[in-house]
């Protein structure tokens, strides 16, 4: 009779423990592959949490793209490691350890919201703050029982076989990001993706909800300030005098993936609908920031240029730097193309390189292509 209660807990110990892993694993996977092939993307997130800290935390800034590529090789590696039941002990641990770091990270992010977006599953999912918290409650909980039932599950593979994989692992997150980094991301997540048609992607309907916003005004009298409302803020009272006003979105509308395309040529003429809406195929050069910008791949872009400024293809670049980087770029790398402006955070989402090539032909993304692959 206790052998057999025994027996049941066991295998109820045992259950627990691998769906609670394999739960974990494919999440972490997933996790770790989105962020990896990707690592300019995340490189940008982990900036935005830097510059939103503020103080210290700007120094790190230069460091982004290391700490990109370690923490998608990490949860890429954890992951693996949960699925193939690889120094699971250990794996159990950093695991917790991970999540018991994650989870009130992301409750800040939440409450305080210095970022939209937390970039937990890159560009491939978006989550709100609040959805990132509540994953992260229950995978810390999943975390907390693989840990506790990781002795009752038995090696697949040999002790060395089992550092052959992890190093196999660690290899396979830092290839795919320097792949990433170096050419484009393996799978592109982004709205400008190719085959993309941007004016269809840029159509609200009619019946598309907007934006909603609150506005408080702010008054003081007597030295003592208070808030109102716009139906109650003292517009007929004198005493009052006004000090400030603050208007915040309380509901977002809705936003269609590309909502913030538009491309200013030199004459200050905004080009955008003669690029995405007219017939035959445009080159945009993307050069979010020319202080970054590869002058080599500048000069591979040249002879694209060349190729063709007499024919009926268009071709411009586009950057976000002032006019001054401008003429000081062309003179740096020689090129004689024509510049165009736009935000940059429109541009690092069009293209994950600088400078990158985006071929549009009748309004739909046909091709893009890294400097590196230029030729």
């Amino acid at each position: 009779m206790i052998n057999s209660k025994l027996k049941k807990k066991n295998n109820a110990g045992f259950i627990i423990l691998h769906v609670s892993r394999i739960l974990l694993a494919v999440v972490f996977i997933f996790s770790g592959f989105v962020k990896a092939v990707d690592p300019l993307g995340l490189t940008y997130k982990i900036e935005d949490y830097f510059t939103a800290f503020g103080g210290f935390f700007v120094t790190f800034k230069p460091l982004a793209f290391y700490l990109a590529i370690a923490l998608s090789t990490f949860e890429f590696l954890l992951g693996l490691n949960l699925l193939f039941r690889i120094h699971l002990r250990s794996t159990s641990v950093f695991t917790l350890l991970f999540m018991l770091i994650m989870t009130p990270l992301t409750l800040y992010l939440a409450i305080y919201n210095p970022v939209s977006d937390c970039g937990c599953f890159g560009d491939a999912i978006k989550l709100t703050n609040w959805q990132t918290f509540y994953k992260n409650i229950i995978f810390l909980a999943l975390a907390i029982l693989v840990m506790v039932f990781a002795r009752k599950a038995r090696p697949i593979f040999l002790p060395y076989a089992e550092w052959i994989l992890v190093v196999i692992f660690i290899g396979s997150g830092v290839g795919i990001s320097l792949y990433g980094y170096n050419h484009l991301p393996l799978i592109d997540f982004l709205p400008y993706k190719t085959g993309t048609n941007i004016p269809e992607s840029m159509y609200v309907p009619d019946n598309a909800p907007a934006d909603e916003f609150e506005t408080t005004f702010i008054y003081e009298k007597n030295g003592v300030q208070k808030e109102f409302t716009l139906e109650n803020y003292p517009k007929d009272d004198s005493t009052w005098v006004f000090v400030d006003q603050k208007t915040v979105v309380v509901n977002e509308g809705y936003k269609p993936p590309i909502h913030d395309l538009h491309i200013v040529d030199a004459g200050y003429e905004d080009i955008t609908d003669k690029i995405i809406s007219g017939k035959g195929s445009t080159w945009l050069l993307i050069m979010y920031d020319l202080n970054q910008t590869s002058i080599e791949g500048a000069k591979k872009a040249q002879k694209i240029y060349d190729k063709y400024k007499n024919t009926v293809t268009k071709f411009y670049a586009v950057t976000a730097s002032g006019e001054t980087d401008i003429q000081a770029f062309k003179k740096k790398a020689g090129v004689t193309y024509p510049f165009c402006s736009a935000d940059p955070i429109t541009l690092k989402t069009m293209v994950r390189a600088n400078p990158g090539l985006m071929l549009i032909t009748n309004g739909v993304v046909v091709g893009k292509w890294h400097w590196n692959d230029f030729e």
